[in-house]
């Protein structure tokens, strides 16, 4: 395979031009943004990462069949098949309020002590990595915090249900034994 046949195989496979960068396949100039590179450098393939501005290798071939191979097994697996979540988990995740105002609190609080000690300019010693003690928050932002952990908790529930549908549909198209991957095309 080369990088030819590799674009048409990652295009065919609905995987997203923006995940991806190989010279001559993808349109240049790109904007910036994190995606896989596939570069040849003295005689060899390299295929890497570009995230936040850094590149990082991942892995080197001797040739580009190998190396194609290799990027395009990368942006076609789906990972494991969705599990689906038991009755006790789908209460749990559904009905844990109490315990997602809780740890919104307590998050709330450690960010908002954060804030406050860097507002003041007070830094504790180098090497020192205690946590600021609590402040306590005013009657207003408690407010706010209480009432933003239930849009939390709401839009828990509407992601939960999303991934939940989203599962059953992959798992209707791909019946047990289909994996759903499209083969690369054979060099």
């Amino acid at each position: 395979m080369d990088r030819f046949q590799l674009c048409r195989a990652l295009r065919a496979a609905g995987v997203p031009e923006a995940y991806y960068d190989i010279p001559g396949c993808t349109p240049a100039p790109r904007p910036p943004g994190d995606r896989y590179v596939l570069e040849q450098r003295d005689g060899r393939w390299i295929v890497g990462v570009r995230e936040r501005g850094t590149h990082e290798v991942l892995e080197r071939f001797p040739d580009e069949d190998r190396a194609c191979r290799w990027l395009h097994a990368r942006l076609t697996d789906e990972g494991p098949p969705p599990v689906e979540a038991t009755p006790e988990e789908i209460d749990v995740l559904l009905h844990d309020a109490e315990g997602t105002q809780r740890r919104a609190r307590e998050d709330f609080e450690r960010a908002f002590a954060e804030a406050r000690r860097r507002g003041t300019g007070n830094t504790a010693a180098a090497g020192d990595l205690t946590e600021p003690p609590p402040v306590e928050a005013t009657p207003e932002e408690i407010d706010v915090l209480l009432h933003d952990a239930e849009g939390t908790q709401r839009r828990a529930r509407e992601d939960f249900e999303r991934a939940l549908a989203e599962a059953r549909r992959r798992a209707a198209e791909h019946p047990p034994g289909d994996d759903g991957r499209t083969e690369p095309p054979q060099g």
